[in-house]
């Protein structure tokens, strides 16, 4: 008989079915979307500025095998995507591989820097909430209730109005140094980080009111020894479920930043392609959002497991 495979190869493998169906039904969406655009395909594909030539209506019709039957054209839609081959652009004549790598420097950098401010916003507004008075949790309640119901491209073109019209400290647009990333980390950060702040607090309130909170305090353990060495852990493990949520909402929330700060970016590149029909670019895009939607929620399970002992029991 064969020996069973231990826990940590058995979560791998798990974890990489599951990628694998994701990237599949995120691929086959796509495939569905593009086979059910009302119209010609072939126009569909071109798009509205793309230079339209006989020679050019055949390409694309060999290339996506547009004369073959639906199952022959899904497959080889799938044969060339598992070789990692994304097509070209019709609209910018390159790579789509290419257009999303020049690209994705300026958006990770948004999105990671936007991911610390708001991390590190939420953990010092719960510590310093969860426990005390109600009217101070109160004020901070509404304080992220506010940030949180604020469109992220009014916020933008607030800071942009006060701190680059008005007091000319960072730039308006383009993206460059430290201060061409401030003001877009800022309206990237505030709603997302507001929101986790509300979950941290809830779960940190929960945990000092739990029985170890008051053996704890029995024993002489400080307020704030308390609140960082304990309840934080066990409120860890709700807010990193709005993990996948929030890397979601960050990658979305950059097409409104890097339109409201025209800045280079993933966003911008969507929202071209999705405004000119640029499918083969949209697919990339799908696929790689999807990607790291799997990456993220795969850290998120690491973590918990180190919060919570509790979930490391074998499956």
């Amino acid at each position: 008989m064969s020996r069973p495979l231990p826990p940590a190869a058995r979560w791998l493998l798990h974890r990489a079915a599951g990628a694998v169906l994701v990237l599949w039904g995120a691929a086959s969406l796509a495939f569905l979307v593009l086979h059910l655009v009302p119209g010609d395909p072939v126009t569909t594909l071109l798009g509205a500025s793309a230079t339209d030539s006989t020679a050019l209506r055949a390409e694309i019709r060999r290339e996506y095998r547009l004369d073959d039957p639906a199952a022959a054209q899904y497959a080889a839609f799938l044969a060339r995507l598992a070789t990692g081959e994304l097509g070209d652009s019709y609209q910018q004549r390159q790579p789509v591989s290419v257009i999303i790598g020049e690209q994705l420097g300026h958006t990770a950098e948004l999105a990671l820097g936007a991911l610390v401010l708001l991390v590190a916003g939420a953990l010092l507004t719960a510590t310093l909430t969860a426990g005390r008075g109600r009217r101070v949790r109160g004020l901070a309640s509404g304080a992220e209730l506010i940030a949180v119901s604020t469109p992220a491209f009014w916020l933008g073109i607030v800071l942009l109005t006060v701190f680059s019209f008005r007091l000319n400290v960072f730039p308006v647009a383009g993206a460059g140094d430290w201060r061409s990333l401030a003001l877009p980390v800022v309206t990237l950060a505030v709603p997302f980080g507001s929101l986790l702040a509300q979950v941290l607090r809830e779960g940190m309130e929960s945990a000092l009111h739990q029985p170890f909170a008051l053996t704890a305090r029995s024993r002489g353990l400080r307020p704030a020894a308390l609140r960082l060495r304990h309840a934080l852990r066990h409120a860890a493990v709700p807010a990193v479920t709005l993990s996948g949520w929030l890397a979601g909402g960050l990658l979305s929330g950059t097409v409104l930043v890097e339109t409201v700060f025209a800045r280079p970016g993933l966003g911008r590149v969507a929202l071209d392609a999705v405004s000119g029909r640029d499918i083969p670019v949209v697919v990339g895009l799908v696929l790689l959002s999807a990607a790291v939607y799997l990456v993220v929620n795969a850290l998120a399970d690491l973590i918990c497991l180190w919060a919570d002992p509790r979930l490391r029991s074998p499956v």
